[in-house]
């Protein structure tokens, strides 16, 4: 299969920019990566969540929308193929779980407007990890924004990805388990990974779970 446009997803601390950026390396790919340090939201979210979770999400939608838009748009005038480390319905996911009900019925009104305006990736593949495993490389990283993200909030982002993955029919969708591959200090299990993701054919809306 022809891939010209590639998606890498996965929970807080699955390792998906970190493949994103080996990919494009390895496959001379253009990296597209969410500009989530930019965002001064983020880290007053992590503080108080009730209080800035609205502003952040909005600032997200916006921004991965411009973001999304000015590079899809360019990716043909390159020889290779576009991977990036999130889709745009990310924003729809996180919100889920961050805003009231109130908030999020008009999160929604404007992701639904934006989001059928966007194309759709040639194959769309998530990366799971144990929670264990979330953490560990979350505490790894040691990002102070981070310091007081818990289990439970990484089970709940789980839990939204996969209601997401079970009902997309717009393109394939591929899921690995990466919980005993560690594919960034690994070069055979990075092998491995890039097996699964190129030696295959895909159907939009069978989903392969590996």
């Amino acid at each position: 299969m022809k891939i010209n446009y590639l998606v890498i997803e996965g929970n807080i601390g699955a390792g998906k920019t970190s493949l994103v950026k080996m990919i494009a390396r390895d496959f001379g790919a253009r990296a597209l990566l969410e500009r989530f340090k930019d965002n001064p939201f983020l880290p007053r979210f992590y503080e108080d969540q009730r209080r800035y979770a609205f502003p952040l999400e909005m600032s997200f939608l916006a921004d991965r929308y411009n973001q999304l838009k000015k590079n899809l748009n360019e990716f043909e005038l390159f020889s290779s193929f576009l991977v990036s480390d999130y889709y745009y319905a990310k924003s729809l996911i996180f919100a889920q779980n961050t805003l009231t009900d109130d908030e999020f019925r008009l999160y929604r009104r404007f992701f639904d407007i934006i989001y059928e305006k966007l194309p759709k990736p040639d194959l769309y593949v998530y990366l799971h990890a144990d929670t264990e495993i979330l953490l560990k490389n979350i505490h790894k990283r040691n990002r102070w924004y981070e310091k007081n993200i818990t289990a439970q909030y990484l089970e709940k982002i789980s839990e939204g990805y996969f209601r997401f993955i079970k009902y997309v029919d717009e393109f394939p969708v591929l899921l690995i388990d990466t919980t005993d591959l560690n594919f960034v200090e690994n070069n055979e299990h990075y092998k491995t990974l890039i097996g699964y993701l190129f030696d295959y054919d895909y159907t939009p809306g069978v989903n392969r779970i590996i």
